[in-house]
């Protein structure tokens, strides 16, 4: 069991082949570990956020708004609707009944109830798809934002 040197023939000349063993072994484990990770990745909710800068949309017909004024007043287009009467008007208008889509536009004052609330009664009413008419003007300035945040706080306390 003695170590043998200096022996021609006895192949002690350098393997320069590289062992990819162990390198296939690492790779292995990385796939396995991508494998169980990437289905983690996508899970998530979908939410359709609201965006400020938005392309204006080009419709020859036009699209039919539902408005809601600073007094919550609604008009279906340029028609003053009465917000007991909106259910019926929506769910016999014809145009809602094919398109199956409503654009809602309503002043920045409004609290978020009225506006939300017009969206079920127009869900209610069969609209499958209601989207929102935004400014992008009349964005607010993120520093009124945190002002507005601030005062509500202390009046609070």
């Amino acid at each position: 069991m003695g170590m043998q040197v200096g022996l021609k023939g006895s192949g002690d000349d350098l393997n320069s082949e590289i062992n990819v063993t162990p390198f296939v072994d690492v790779m292995l484990v990385l796939l396995v570990i991508f494998m169980i990770t990437a289905p983690m990745m996508n899970t998530g909710v979908d939410i359709s956020l609201p965006q400020i800068a938005a392309e204006n949309l080009e419709d020859p017909e036009g699209k039919l708004v539902l408005s809601i004024d600073k007094n919550r007043l609604l008009y279906l287009g340029k028609t003053r609707v009465k917000w007991a009467d909106l259910s019926v008007k929506l769910s016999t208008n014809q145009r809602v009944q094919v398109e199956k889509e409503l654009y809602i536009e309503a002043d920045q004052s409004l609290p978020y109830g009225v506006v939300v609330t017009a969206m079920a009664t127009a869900k209610q009413a069969g609209v499958a798809k209601v989207m929102m008419l935004t400014d992008p003007s009349a964005q607010i300035k993120v520093e009124e934002l945190d002002s507005m945040a601030s005062g509500a706080k202390s009046a609070e306390q």
